[in-house]
């Protein structure tokens, strides 16, 4: 799955457009690396989202192409959350 997808399917980023942007800008790092919007992302990789001050880290969990906005959370784990 493409991460710009993961990202708005998971709730990690609202929409897709805008997760396109934040990997075009550096703002995702994909197991260290920085991400582009078509990277492939499995379970067990690491993504890093900045955001302003903002930095967090979570774990791939779950790939799914549809899963409702309750479930949604379930697709990845907080490692990390500073704001």
């Amino acid at each position: 799955m493409r991460i710009d997808k993961f990202l708005k399917n998971s709730r990690l980023i609202k929409r897709r457009t805008i997760a396109k942007e934040a990997c075009e800008q550096a703002r995702i790092y994909l197991n260290g690396k920085p991400a582009k919007p078509g990277s492939d992302v499995k379970v067990g990789d690491t993504i890093m989202i900045r955001f302003g001050n903002s930095v967090i880290n979570a774990r791939v969990r779950l790939l799914s192409d549809h899963i409702s906005k309750d479930l949604a959370d379930t697709m990845y784990e907080i490692i990390e959350e500073n704001k």
